[in-house]
């Protein structure tokens, strides 16, 4: 601010809103990586044949309140799923297209 109350030159202002959104989903988005990543390792691990019985199902539960709670929080934040992935140019998009 100036002495007279008004913004400085040259800066700009910024909407809270949306960059308190914006950060929400980059967090969600790196959230939401991890799960597949981890999702991902699970299913080889079950191909493997390395887990009981028990812990398959005890896996594809937790997987399965992963997934819901991640629907929760992007409908919390008015996100859709498809809102986290990025676009990484050449090289493709950031997560796999479900």
């Amino acid at each position: 601010m100036t002495e007279h109350g008004g913004p400085r030159e040259g800066r700009f202002d910024v909407d809270r809103e949306q960059m308190g959104r914006d950060l929400v989903a980059l967090v969600l988005t790196v959230v939401e990586l991890l799960r597949q990543l981890m999702e991902r390792q699970a299913i080889r691990r079950v191909e493997q044949g390395d887990l009981s019985d028990a812990q398959v199902e005890q896996l594809g539960e937790t997987l399965m309140h992963l997934e819901e709670r991640m629907t929760e929080l992007c409908d919390q934040h008015g996100l859709r799923l498809d809102d986290l992935n990025l676009d990484l140019g050449p090289l493709g998009s950031l997560l796999p297209r479900t």
